[in-house]
């Protein structure tokens, strides 16, 4: 009798490659990028945003996104994702091959116009054209959108919970499959994010998406907690705690995918990673961006005497 195929309790989204290398200065060589996306994949990690399409000039970090790409789809079973801020980045993420797109939407009008020069509204219809676009010619794409600033944002202030949900009912209406709620400044707290996020698992039910929480005021795990405590399965992070929001001021680190694999592995929720080999991803990663700090408790502290996981 074959065994039924491992299917992981939550999926970790890695969103390093994009998210961390477009937030500093220093832009990675192609071949480092090459090297760390592969022990990515050598650590257990199926669904990893490899970069996003935006103009060269804007952020050169992304320049190779193609190439990176092409190379991320070489490696078998697992997700390859871009992030596309306009239809024309996603016309060039589906050319590349990608298997999912995931799109910025802020809720945050103050955000949204910092982050991609288009109101809220505007951002709305483009998701509608990446839909009309995946639609007619590159149908087995999954489209994810996730709405920025669902939590707070430094440049306007409180956002209303009540647009956040209404948002998400638009965005849900435009065809996407899936939405996430992004706490892009690290304003979160663990009651917020259970409030809101079962709010518009009512509103939308199966096509809530991802939890992208970050650790701004050390709240990442809590939030993140939260998060699977209300039925949340996918969460983003990032290796090394590398990345922010450069639109968003003070918006600091990404909640550290080693301490998250920890954490959910020893509650006993399977994550599918090795945590030994995740921690060693984190060489290519210093090779690729010498004297970039990186944060993690869990390789810091190493891992609890007599320690085993099951992947």
């Amino acid at each position: 009798m074959t065994p039924a195929p491992f299917r992981p309790d939550v999926l970790i989204s890695e969103v390093g490659p994009r998210d961390g290398l477009q937030s500093v200065q220093a832009t990675m060589p192609t071949p480092h990028k090459f090297a760390w996306i592969d022990a990515l994949h050598d650590a257990g990690l199926r669904e990893i945003e490899v970069c996003s399409f935006v103009p060269a000039r804007l952020l050169p970090q992304m320049a190779d996104a193609a190439e990176v790409v092409a190379h991320a789809l070489t490696k078998p079973g697992w997700t390859v994702m871009a992030l596309a801020p306009n239809l024309r980045g996603a016309q060039a993420a589906m050319a590349a091959g990608v298997h999912k797109v995931t799109l910025p939407v802020s809720a945050s009008e103050a955000h949204s116009l910092a982050n991609v020069r288009k109101t809220t509204a505007q951002m709305v219809d483009e998701v509608r054209a990446v839909v009309a676009l995946r639609n007619n010619t590159a149908p087995g794409v999954h489209i994810e959108v996730g709405i920025s600033t669902a939590f707070g944002c430094t440049l306007q202030g409180e956002v209303p919970e009540d647009g956040v949900v209404r948002l998400a009912a638009a965005l849900a209406a435009c065809g996407v499959d899936e939405i996430g709620l992004s706490d892009t400044t690290g304003m979160a707290n663990p009651a917020q994010v259970r409030r809101l996020f079962q709010r518009v698992f009512a509103e939308i039910g199966e096509r809530t998406g991802a939890a992208h929480m970050h650790n701004t005021r050390g709240l990442g795990l809590a939030n993140c907690l939260a998060a699977f405590d209300v039925g949340v399965r996918t969460f983003d992070s990032s290796l090394g705690g590398l990345g922010g929001c450069p639109y968003a001021p003070g918006a600091s680190g990404n909640v550290v995918t080693e301490d998250l694999v920890f954490m959910f592995e020893a509650m006993g929720v399977r994550t599918g990673v090795d945590i030994t080999r995740l921690i060693a991803a984190r060489e290519p990663l210093r090779a690729g961006l010498p004297g970039e700090p990186i944060y993690g408790m869990t390789p810091e502290a190493g891992l609890p005497h007599g320690w085993s996981q099951h992947v």
